[in-house]
């Protein structure tokens, strides 16, 4: 996939080119455009509502400071409403990038235990799934995810909210594990991913993004993980490198949310590249995108520098997050085949 003709400015291939995104959380997607919006209609928050301000808001000492952060945004989302809102725009946002297809990781416990009753929550989520796949062509999926700190008993409603026939959302595909790992030990969630399993999601928890290796390995024993949700600390693990590559594990990677909560402390130590030399493959994902200054396209041209990645590979790059997805087979056709397409566009003569 390396190559050393890497493009001294991919930002405008970049730009163009379709994109699927596997790694992107609901809230955490929420621009300042959208932040200012919930946060004016919602004034007792301590959420600044001029966009300006956020950027200060969004810089983060820690990982602590950054889930403190999150959570401040998490309590503008107080009715249907406003996650209808919510969900619609950030689909605007992607269909911007050019992205065709993604999973996004919705968090419901942080919804109901705020009151939003749990129906409404998923018509709103739906209603602008179906409304931004109408007006935009961009497909939206859920992951429903476990907010890790808030412990069994979050995990308890989360899986419940998932697995329930009468409940669960036509988009849901997969079934997750957010939030600080420190302290938050994986196997405690296994009969819970076990039920989702059992009720036809598929497991893509975080691991190893703040913790070592061992974390990670429990995911893909406790959890039977499909993808891994950051899994940085894996290259410290040659063993575990080489079994992410012979069984086809993804790493959903997140090279500037990284730098952001100090999982990693510079780009140049990104071990992306190392998880590509050992055969591993590799998606390249915003996770919270407007609170790390971010978005897809930029994640790109940061794989690409660090990857040495010329037009051809930012484009396999492309396809390895389409082939991981749990998008169906003539889905995954189609944006391969367009993406093939575009760069063939691009590089003709």
């Amino acid at each position: 996939m390396t190559d050393q003709r890497a493009l001294s400015d991919p930002h405008a291939f970049i730009a163009g080119l379709p994109k699927a995104e596997l790694h992107v959380h609901h809230v955490g997607s929420a621009s300042p455009r959208i932040v200012s919006e919930l946060a004016a209609r919602h004034p007792d928050s301590k959420v600044p509502t001029a966009p300006e301000a956020l950027a200060d808001y969004f810089t983060f000492t820690d990982f602590a400071h950054f889930i403190q952060v999150y959570l401040s945004v998490v309590e503008l989302i107080r009715t249907p409403e406003d996650v209808r809102l919510l969900t619609y725009e950030v689909a605007r946002d992607m269909a911007r990038q050019q992205v065709r297809y993604a999973e996004l990781t919705i968090t419901p416990y942080s919804s109901t235990r705020r009151g939003i009753d749990e129906r409404a929550f998923m018509d709103a989520i739906e209603d602008a799934r179906k409304a931004a796949e109408a007006d935009f062509g961009t497909v939206l999926r859920w992951c429903f995810d476990i907010p890790g700190e808030a412990g069994p008993a979050s995990a308890e409603e989360t899986a419940r909210l998932a697995t329930d026939d009468r409940l669960r959302p036509e988009g849901l595909v997969s079934f997750g594990l957010g939030g600080p790992e420190i302290g938050v030990p994986r196997p405690q969630f296994k009969p819970y991913f076990d039920r989702a399993i059992a009720a036809g999601l598929h497991s893509v928890p975080h691991a190893g993004e703040t913790t070592g290796p061992g974390t990670v390995w429990d995911a893909l024993t406790e959890l039977r993980a499909e993808r891994i949700g950051h899994g940085t600390s894996s290259a410290q693990d040659p063993k575990l490198l080489a079994h992410l590559a012979e069984h086809r594990i993804a790493l959903e990677v997140c090279p500037t949310s990284n730098i952001a909560t100090r999982a990693v402390r510079t780009l140049e130590e990104h071990p992306v590249k190392q998880f590509v030399e050992a055969g591993v493959l590799v998606t390249v994902n915003s996770d919270d995108p407007p609170m790390f200054g971010t978005d897809l396209n930029s994640e790109y041209a940061v794989a690409a520098r660090l990857l040495g990645l010329d037009e051809r590979g930012i484009a396999e790059l492309a396809k390895n997050a389409v082939h991981a997805s749990f998008l169906d087979e003539a889905g995954k056709a189609r944006i391969a085949d367009e993406i093939d397409a575009y760069t063939a566009r691009w590089l003709a003569p």
